[in-house]
């Protein structure tokens, strides 16, 4: 990225514009979106480690459409060994469903419709057969005691056999549009898929579509990859040779001021393990600490203090960075030492994100912007309007410290509490046009195929080269976002 002229202050996202080039790019989809840090992904996005953003359903989604999610740090060990050989159980085409008997009831089929985006539920009978598919449609004016047997309906059933072809992306491609088309005539947008006469996943019309668009980001056994995270503190080698051993594909130490012996030490512990996949440590906001943790192993450095929606950290300690500077100094230390960095934190648009990415970062890290979607790992709520929503908080708030430190004495949790910086509770609400997070990542990606294509850049490599950027007022700002009624 270069700029039209030097900037004279440390920037954030809506300082900065960027500025449109002479193009040869003729279509959106020829652009290529792959990052370059040895993850990998095929969209260069990665889902934060925050409890109440990423989980099994979050992984297994994003991974499906070539991103990457990193499982947090507070879950116990056992947990995220079945929670990482589930993710890799996971077909690479069809969503995992949701499914229930037809003696179950109506009550219980709304209490799981919450959990995935195309809101229905597949029923099945007593032989473990499909029986029908209920949607919150089916429920209106029912007995919520009623059986599912008396309200499902009967639905398209697709065979899972049309789409295990090795024949490559054009005869996948032609199975799903195949699919699609029978989803249409059948005037329904949703249909489970059997293998054997068994369920074997779900399919949606939108689904059938990104698979044609999104390349899923697999291990060398052909599963979905997953990240987890650790911290600097206790047995760290320890910790980390259990999720390397149970398949986790990416490791990231993560701790809110990497830039610490703590870190370094764990670093040096890590590399004891001699790991065969990336190592991410973080965060830092300059370029003498990128190329330190990058001389001490890290292949990929996170970079963001206090830019991140539930973080208070720097209004409580004035510590942190604007994040557009951030990432440019830190993106290009990394790579003058071989390494790669992520843009972790404080983007709210798309363009955002672009900029994030013409900067220098191979990689942008989202949290609360994923929270309110219907992946993340929260219970369903609804406001006094009927919004719904999902809770959600920082990592360094007093809830995840005492999550963190649940183990501890009463004592040592309510001291460690008192040291507070980051949100408790904050209600993300799920936005109506795009409740799962394979909407929102449509929407991002659509937005930074656009923005690559006005710089003339067909991959991420050409986007940092060829973007220029100039810094605008409040007010340039202003004038740039879309007026939702007239004045």
């Amino acid at each position: 990225m270069r700029f039209l002229s030097e900037p004279s202050t440390d920037l954030t996202y809506s300082d900065a514009f960027l500025v449109p080039s002479r193009s040869d790019v003729t279509s959106r989809l020829d652009v290529d979106l792959a990052a370059d840090d040895g993850t990998g992904s095929s969209i260069p996005l990665v889902v934060a480690n925050m409890t109440a953003v990423t989980g099994k359903r979050m992984a297994e989604t994003m991974a499906r459409r070539g991103g990457l999610a990193v499982l947090p740090q507070d879950v116990p060990l056992e947990v995220l060994r079945d929670v990482t050989g589930w993710i890799k159980s996971r077909h690479t085409v069809f969503e995992t469903p949701v499914s229930l008997l037809t003696s179950d009831t109506v009550i219980d089929a709304l209490h799981l419709m919450g959990k995935r985006p195309h809101g229905a539920v597949v029923v099945m009978d007593d032989d473990g057969k499909i029986a029908g598919a209920v949607r919150a449609a089916d429920c209106e004016g029912q007995d919520r005691f009623a059986s599912l047997a008396s309200v499902m309906r009967q639905t398209l059933v697709l065979d899972a056999a049309a789409f295990d072809t090795d024949a490559g992306a054009e005869a996948r491609d032609s199975s799903l549009r195949q699919a699609f088309d029978a989803m249409d005539s059948a005037g329904t947008d949703f249909a489970p898929v059997q293998r054997g006469g068994s369920l074997a996943g779900v399919l949606t019309r939108k689904g059938a579509l990104r698979s044609t668009i999104y390349r899923p980001l697999l291990d060398g056994a052909g599963k979905l990859k997953v990240a987890a995270a650790v911290g600097i503190n206790g047995d760290v080698a320890d910790r980390a040779g259990e999720l390397l051993a149970a398949g986790v594909d990416v490791l990231v130490i993560d701790t809110a001021h990497g830039h610490q012996q703590k870190m370094f030490d764990a670093l040096a512990a890590v590399r004891s393990l001699d790991p065969a996949v990336p190592l991410v440590a973080g965060n830092v906001v300059t370029a003498d600490a990128t190329r330190e943790l990058i001389a001490a192993g890290a292949n990929i450095v996170k970079v963001g203090v206090g830019p991140g929606a539930m973080c208070t950290t720097r209004m409580m300690t004035a510590v942190g960075r604007p994040q557009l500077s951030a990432v440019l100094e830190c993106a290009a230390a990394a790579r003058g030492a071989g390494g790669r960095i992520w843009a972790d934190g404080g983007v709210r648009y798309p363009r955002d994100v672009a900029l994030a990415l013409a900067a220098g970062a191979s990689q942008v890290m989202i949290g609360s912007w994923f929270a309110g979607t219907h992946e993340s790992p929260g219970d369903l709520q609804a406001d006094a309007n009927g919004r719904p929503y999902k809770e959600s908080f920082g990592m360094a708030s007093a809830r995840a410290v005492q999550n963190r430190n649940q183990r501890e004495g009463a004592f040592e949790k309510d001291r460690k509490a008192l040291f507070e910086e980051g949100i408790s509770t904050s209600r993300m609400y799920l936005d109506p046009a795009r409740p799962g997070v394979e909407d929102l990542v449509d929407m991002i990606t659509a937005g930074l195929r656009s923005s690559m294509s006005y710089a003339g850049a067909a991959d991420l490599t050409g986007f940092r080269d060829r973007a220029v950027a100039g810094i605008q007022s409040a007010a340039g700002y202003e004038e740039g976002r879309p007026v939702p009624q007239s004045w």
